[in-house]
């Protein structure tokens, strides 16, 4: 799996949410990740020297993966893009069903005042 930079990562993601749009789903996860082994890790915390973690991000479709790392410095920058890109193409939701709320305090009071009996076990 080869690591895509920033924006070449957003137009595929892109694409691949656009040829999902009839039929199909698209898996993103997020991950914490310093990009080095284990072994590089404990050296660098032994010799006092910062570990850099960066988020390591996939996307796959099922059939094709695209992944790409984002830093702490361009991580509002890729979060805005992202963010973008997720509401143009969740079109396909359903709305939430809203009741008013007069109706919803009327339907509370009505259950209020009617008192029920506890059951036996």
């Amino acid at each position: 799996m080869v690591l895509l930079q920033l924006d070449p990562f957003l137009n595929e993601l892109t694409t691949l949410y656009q040829n999902s749009t009839d039929k199909g789903s698209i898996w993103v996860t997020l991950k914490r990740s310093s990009m080095k082994s284990k072994v590089q890790r404990n050296k660098m915390a032994t010799n006092g020297e910062p570990i850099e973690y960066r988020c390591l991000i996939r996307a796959t479709d099922g059939k094709k993966t695209i992944s790409t790392s984002v830093g702490a410095r361009d991580h509002q920058r890729f979060q805005a893009s992202y963010a973008t890109i997720l509401k143009a193409h969740m079109t396909a939701l359903k709305k939430r069903e809203r009741k008013d709320k007069k109706k919803a305090a009327e339907g509370d009071k009505k259950e209020g005042d009617v008192k029920k009996k506890p059951k036996r076990v």
